[in-house]
């Protein structure tokens, strides 16, 4: 027994440092012990100052890797949402690690063969942990080839305040380009476009907006109080049912120049149309563009139009112009025309994401006043002070508030600005992240913001953001489809993401930036560095997967030719809508067809024809799959769905 008893504690001994070491079985890469040693830098080439008093950690990346096949726990304190932090604090008595001296280097004596990631943990709060050497795993014999530099990012000083875009760009220009990008565009005065604004790239940007401009009538009919924002079915003609009509809004071009809409009540003709200034446009750029009427000082949204929407589609969300609240200008109760609460303006509900350095006060009359970074070049003066505010998000947004900065010596710029491209990727997802998924923050709406009603600085942690700036973590269950995984409701791409492999592997931590280039000089749409339509925007990293026709053949037993197809196809399942969608699917069993919606699922996985969302489940409510697109009208029978 005691022999026996030996050979076990041995076997576990062997393979606790498989796990811990990165050592593996035979047949696969074995890594030397190594030295490794190298220096923590801030900035850039040509500025920089020495890191002391850093610890620099060796993750193993066999942990990292074990905590990806981990059911992710979307949740306050979360064991094993963020990759490195969290393995970090679960281990910090056995991973080794090494302090920066004076001049900033660090130096390892024998590291044990196997992979690691590299993280560098600053001594107090004037840097951001990670290190743009966190999120690629390294060998040992890469680590020991040579010494390692290491720039980590900086972090706002806590009386940094926002100075708006122009302030960066004026020292910044080669970043100007950024002007171009849809998160800057997103909210536009009606014909003022801002020297902040370049709509080059966007020709029918506001194809829906010239329409209004031209003169448009919409009659709201067929009320469904079980529907979400769309309610009503809306219509540039007047329905054969006249009593199904509620009430009519007319938009035009006012003498004034100004776009207006007059709402009139089709029940009751003594009661007295309302007018309405329609001051700015929300969006434009992908699939739908809203449009912002002004009652009082408060700002609500009204009509969408869905640039690839088409009449001829029985649903009501698909066609080209679709309701968006008209129930907040008409009481089904009373039968009359009504004023929207000022409880649901735009300021309360939607700005956080979207205003540079948002901020929200309570009114004395118990409204709401949201206020943003103040620019010369500004889009509107928002909060009544005179002077133009920021209202689309600025590069303040992504690197913190810059007024420190700004004001900096050269030396000691890099250490009062976040850089995001140097936090570990999970920290620098979550700026993205936390308005690309669906939390509730202290509002109890979509805002995640905090008690003092401001959404979090970049570089913090996702466990500080979730505590400190949501009230509900992530998407609703009716946000997502019947699987309880793959996103229904638009704007959760990070919601999916941080479930993926991308978020957590024990090889490349991929974060957003990574694929989209978040200042714009992309030519591909989404501010993609590369073409979704061609395997390279993949296949850049997963070169294993460059035979196409293999992997077809191995994965989904497809014999489509392999130049018709890429990737995106299948990994990259549109399983959310913002605007029409993209059209219809195959015909299903009953003759109706499934659909093709429009925004990403980040999830990066295959659903599959038996999927929860899809079996058994009436085409125009199922949810889209690769196996229901069109594409496959050749091979796939979507009869036994």
């Amino acid at each position: 027994m005691t022999m026996r008893k030996t050979i076990t504690r041995g076997l576990l001994a062997l393979l606790s440092a498989f796990l811990m070491f990165g050592c593996t079985p035979s047949g696969t890469k074995s890594y030397p012990n190594a030295p490794f040693k190298g220096v923590v830098e801030d900035g850039s080439k040509e500025t920089f100052k020495k890191v002391a008093d850093a610890t620099v950690w060796l993750i193993p990346a066999t942990d990292v890797a074990a905590m990806g096949k981990t059911p992710l726990e979307v949740k306050k304190d979360s064991k094993n949402d963020e990759p490195l932090e969290d393995n970090l604090a679960a281990n910090r008595g056995r991973y080794q690690n090494a302090k920066t001296n004076a001049k900033g280097e660090f130096s390892f004596a024998d590291v044990p063969g196997g992979k690691y990631f590299v993280y560098v943990e600053p001594a107090n709060s004037k840097y951001l942990p990670g290190g743009d050497k966190s999120r690629i795993a390294m060998g040992t014999d890469e680590l020991g080839a040579k010494p390692m530099l290491i720039k980590i990012s900086g972090n706002v000083p806590a009386n940094a305040t926002y100075i708006g875009s122009s302030a960066c760009i004026e020292c910044h220009e080669d970043q100007k380009h950024f002007t171009g990008t849809l998160h800057r565009l997103g909210i536009t005065v009606v014909g003022k476009q801002s020297k902040l604004q370049d709509f080059s790239k966007f020709p029918e940007f506001n194809k829906g907006l010239n329409k209004l401009m031209a003169g448009t009538k919409f009659w709201f009919s067929g009320y469904d109080k079980g529907r979400s924002f769309d309610k009503y079915l809306i219509t540039t003609k007047a329905p054969a049912d006249a009593s199904s009509v509620s009430f009519t809004a007319t938009f035009y071009k006012d003498s004034d120049g100004k776009l207006k809409f007059r709402t009139e009540n089709a029940k009751d003709a003594k009661d007295t149309p309302r007018v309405y200034p329609v001051d700015v446009t929300y969006g434009g750029g992908v699939f739908k563009q809203r449009y912002l009427y002004r009652v009082g000082p408060d700002l609500f949204p009204f009509v969408q139009f869905n640039q690839k929407g088409d009449d001829s589609f029985a649903d009501r969300g698909r066609k080209v112009w679709r309701d968006y609240h008209g129930d907040w200008l008409y009481n089904e109760g009373t039968k009359k025309l009504a004023d929207p609460s000022p409880a649901k303006s735009f300021d309360k509900e939607c700005a956080s994401c979207h205003y540079n350095g948002y901020t929200l006060t309570k009114t004395a009359a118990g409204g709401y006043k949201a206020g943003s970074a103040n620019d010369r070049n500004g889009e509107l003066d928002i909060d009544g002070d005179g002077k133009p505010n920021e209202i689309n998000m600025g590069c303040e947004t992504c690197h913190g508030p810059g007024s420190v900065h700004d004001k900096a010596k050269e030396i000691d710029m890099p250490s009062t600005i976040v850089s995001p491209n140097k936090l570990a990727a999970e920290r620098a997802s979550a700026i993205c992240v936390q308005c690309h998924s669906r939390p509730q923050g202290n509002l109890k709406n979509d805002q995640p913001v905090n008690t003092a009603n401001k959404m979090m600085l970049p570089g913090t942690a996702r466990n500080v953001y979730l505590k400190d700036y949501t009230t509900r973590e992530d998407a609703a269950p009716k946000d997502y489809w019947a699987d309880g995984l793959h996103s229904k409701s638009h704007h959760q791409q990070g919601t999916d993401f941080i479930k993926s492999s991308k978020h957590r592997n024990g090889n490349h931590l991929v974060a957003c930036a990574d694929c989209h280039d978040t200042h714009g000089n992309g030519k591909f749409a989404h501010q993609l560095k590369a073409d979704a339509k061609t395997p390279e925007s993949c296949t850049s990293c997963h070169k294993d997967r460059t035979d196409m026709k293999a992997h077809l053949a191995d994965k989904a037993k497809c014999t489509v030719d392999a130049a018709k197809i890429t990737c995106s196809d299948c990994h990259n399942t549109k399983t959310m809508q913002t605007g029409a969608g993209f059209g219809k699917g195959l015909t299903g069993k009953d003759g109706k067809n499934y659909w093709m919606n429009d925004i990403t699922s980040h999830l990066y996985d295959v659903p599959r024809k038996d999927n929860k969302g899809v079996k058994g489940v009436a085409p125009g409510a199922a949810m889209p799959i690769p196996y229901t697109k069109p594409c496959g009208a050749a091979c796939h029978d979507t009869k036994n769905l």
